[in-house]
């Protein structure tokens, strides 16, 4: 099993093929070598979830609060 294509997936792609992966795991129909293979490739996209989710928080605006706690705009977060 070649782990090569998880660096390009989207955040979407690296879910549905993580959710594919444990319900391999769970139907428990998969051979031992095959199932530690499974789990290899499923931390793996765990990562590029966890990595993915974590640049699209860093571009989420932050609301900048005025007196009294109002909420008085916004402003980006750098590297938009």
């Amino acid at each position: 099993m070649d782990d090569s294509d998880i660096s390009g997936m989207t955040f979407e792609q690296a879910m549905a093929a993580l959710e594919q992966v444990v319900n391999q795991l769970e139907r428990g129909e998969v051979a031992l070598d095959q199932s530690v293979r499974l789990s290899e490739r499923g931390a793996k996209l765990k990562e590029r979830c966890a990595m993915l989710l974590k640049e699209a928080e860093e571009r989420v605006e932050k609301i900048l609060l005025g007196e009294g706690g109002v909420p008085a705009g916004t402003v980006a977060v750098e590297g938009l």
